[in-house]
């Protein structure tokens, strides 16, 4: 494993399979704005999108695809992906690491569980310009409909010990709590949009997390997603006491005859041990590519599980996973019968489904590239 404290946008998250667990959540209760201050609130997403509707019999669902970013926090990489989401038509999760609503000065302000206060595996917010300039960067994407959820704070993987593989309920939700204080604040103080009764799941520091010890904190905070579990090949999300999981799918990389699971670090990973060289960055773009198309392609054909595309707003390999993503984005979404949206849209999807439907779906074979 290996992990780069920096500023946003600048360090590495490594994404390693862990075992599939239960998981157990349930909905979110209201949270109340700091002081009684009324807060400023997110303008709701489009509900008149065509295919928010029951399927008609004999109907296939859309292809949906999740793009999702965890950290989110790279101004280069929002100015870039939110005005290309926009020409498509395409919605997508931002996971957002905390701490960066915290400039450099107030590292103190965090204190991740059985850690000293200012510690973090990655870097904290930077300037109070840098913070301004995420906040607008949120209040833009919430603003044209994206999601945002949660990366959780200070990253700490296995080798930052205690590591949250290591963390018992009282910890996560410590962490929870935090976050959500983070971006109370952000909210109050410096015109933050994003309403925290939206932030309905997201995804884990590197894949890991004792999930029996980590869903009862993300019950309690309101959490009805996550999208931190592998699966063989793409699966429809499974629901388990009130939650969605939706998978990190396992898939065939025909660039090396083997199946990696389909995120751009562990891509990196697999091609050259993730070793910063720019004079492949044509190679693995491409690679890349290939990789998605290959599981859209078995999905679109087979099973029409939701196709999750896990990423960061990263540079590694002279930014050929970057660009390897937006090419993806910038053709899937304007495909026939495919959806680019979000964690919470596909859900509510889901909701207006007759149950036998969707297991009728859940009962297909993953698909397999």
């Amino acid at each position: 494993m290996a992990r780069l404290a920096g500023k946003p946008g600048t360090w590495l998250s490594v994404a390693v399979a862990v075992a599939l667990a239960a998981v157990a959540l349930v909905v979110l209760d209201g949270r109340p704005p700091p002081d009684g201050k009324p807060l400023p609130s997110a303008a709701p997403p489009s509900r008149d999108a065509a295919w928010m509707h029951r399927l008609a019999p004999g109907e296939k669902p859309p292809q949906f695809v999740l793009f999702s970013f965890d950290g989110a926090g790279s101004h280069d990489h929002w100015r870039r992906v939110l005005p290309l989401a926009k020409s498509v038509h395409a919605h997508f999760s931002g996971f957002l690491s905390g701490i960066y609503l915290l400039p450099d000065s107030q590292r103190d302000r965090y204190a991740g569980p059985g850690h000293r206060p200012g510690k973090a595996s990655i870097g904290f917010g930077g300037s109070e310009d840098d913070v301004r300039t995420l906040v607008a960067d949120l209040n833009t994407a919430v603003d044209q409909g994206e999601e945002i959820g949660t990366h959780y704070n200070g990253h700490f993987c296995t080798g930052s010990e205690p590591s949250v593989g290591r963390w018992n309920t009282t910890a996560w939700d410590n962490e929870l709590r935090q976050f959500f204080a983070f971006v109370d604040a952000a909210r109050a103080g410096r015109g933050l949009r994003v309403d925290p009764a939206t932030i309905k799941g997201g995804r884990t520091p590197c894949l890991e997390g004792d999930w029996a010890q980590a869903f009862p904190a993300m019950r309690q905070a309101g959490m009805r997603y996550d999208s931190s579990q592998p699966s063989d090949g793409v699966r429809w999300p499974a629901q388990a006491n009130g939650i969605w999981e939706f998978w990190m799918p396992y898939v065939k990389v025909p660039a090396l005859h083997k199946k990696v699971i389909m995120m751009d670090y562990n891509l990196w990973f697999q091609f050259n041990h993730a070793r910063e060289d720019s004079s492949r960055t044509a190679e693995y773009t491409q690679d890349t590519l290939d990789t998605y198309r290959g599981a859209y392609e078995a999905a679109f054909t087979g099973n029409r599980a939701p196709l999750v595309v896990a990423n960061h707003f990263n540079d590694w390999a002279g930014g050929a996973f970057a660009k390897a993503t937006e090419s993806f984005m910038g053709e899937v979404c304007v495909k026939p019968e495919t959806v680019c949206a979000t964690y919470s849209e596909v859900m509510r999807w889901m909701s207006l489904q007759d149950p036998a439907t969707l297991d009728k779906y859940r009962a297909m074979p993953a698909a397999q590239p």
